[in-house]
């Protein structure tokens, strides 16, 4: 090919990227707040979120479906919890154990509960009297699997698959975040972790 025939081909292909980098400069972020959320809704709904989060009731032929009432509301303030110990394991072949309503689980983590994610402001994902819950705080929490996103703040526990969540873009928890506050509040109050059951005493 002549030279000039390849420069005309490099330079077109140059313009081609720069003419794509204009676009999404000026359209990438035209997307109203309603898109977001729909967005944040869109993630959460394929993510599993109310797999644990939404507690879960009786369905047809006894199979377990969400609680439309309890949106995202987390384990039910005063429900009973299981206690897993290592004899689950070493008999039962049993490494966790879940509550009725999916809302709880049991391992050699001790229990854990699902939080509530709703915008609740004594219970909630809100500005309560212990923490200011903010954007930033949510997407550090999803990125370093710790309790508020704090640095020295307990681990998320199982079964949050955080380690998988925190490969999400930046724009992706924004719009998750976005519809969370969208969320009608729910006052519960969810139990703090349980430690892990001592094992058992050794025989002598």
């Amino acid at each position: 090919m002549h030279f000039k025939h390849k420069l005309f081909y490099i330079m077109s292909g140059g313009l081609g990227v720069l003419a794509l980098q204009v676009f999404f400069l000026l359209f990438a972020g035209s997307a109203t707040a309603e898109d977001i959320v729909k967005r944040g809704k869109y993630l959460v709904d394929i993510t599993g979120c109310h797999d644990c989060h939404t507690p879960m009731k009786e369905g047809p032929e006894g199979a377990p479906v969400p609680d439309e009432t309890l949106l995202l509301a987390g384990h039910p303030v005063g429900v009973p919890y299981p206690i897993w110990t290592p004899e689950d394991l070493k008999n039962r072949n049993t490494m966790a154990m879940f509550g009725p309503q999916l809302t709880v689980a049991a391992g050699p983590w001790g229990v854990s509960f699902a939080t509530n994610l709703t915008p609740d402001k004594q219970t909630g994902m809100a500005d309560t009297d212990h923490f200011k819950w903010t954007e930033e705080a949510f997407i550090q929490a999803i990125r370093t699997g710790k309790h508020h996103g704090q640095p020295n703040g307990r681990d998320i526990l199982p079964p949050m698959p955080w380690p998988a969540y925190k490969h999400a873009t930046d724009e992706d928890l924004k719009a998750i975040w976005a519809y969370l506050k969208t969320l009608k509040p729910i006052k519960n109050k969810v139990p703090e972790p349980v430690p892990p059951a001592a094992p058992p005493a050794k025989k002598e």
